[in-house]
């Protein structure tokens, strides 16, 4: 059951934060977007977009600028829906094991938001509610992360 979002003061001045989006499947993924963007934004955060095809491509984006660039995290949102064949879950389990070594290997929060879904509905309800939205949670979970890794 998808819960409501609660509101979080977490202050990200000096914070440098990296989203990067599919392109693919654009109607959810730009909700999630903007609902990210404004979090870090209200944090006091500063945000670099980047935009790629589709959720297969986030992982050597994300790999790259975790190697070249002083990131607070890394944000990577994607909407993939099942269909008739495996397709999807190949893309979704590959997608996933880069971004846990992209984290692993560069000590680079990565906040996974790339959903693997079954149909458009449940892409509605967590791409598009007022009172849900995994843009808004990822941005605050990069947010700890990045207290977290500071504190260290």
């Amino acid at each position: 059951m998808l819960q409501k979002i609660q509101s979080q003061k977490i202050s990200a001045r000096g914070g440098r934060f990296a989203i990067v989006a599919s392109k693919y499947n654009a109607r959810f993924v730009d909700a999630m977007l903007r609902a990210a963007k404004t979090e870090i934004v209200r944090a006091g955060g500063k945000i670099e977009i980047i935009r790629v095809p589709g959720a297969y491509e986030i992982p050597v984006v994300a790999a790259r600028i975790a190697r070249s660039q002083n990131l607070s995290a890394i944000i990577c949102l994607g909407v993939i829906l099942r269909g008739a064949t495996t397709h999807a879950q190949h893309i979704g389990e590959a997608v996933s094991n880069a971004l846990a070594q992209i984290q692993i290997t560069h000590e680079v929060p990565i906040i996974h938001e790339v959903l693997l879904l079954e149909n458009e509905q449940q892409a509605k309800e967590r791409c598009l509610s007022k009172t849900h939205n995994r843009g808004t949670e990822a941005a605050q979970t990069a947010l700890v992360m990045a207290r977290v890794m500071a504190a260290l």
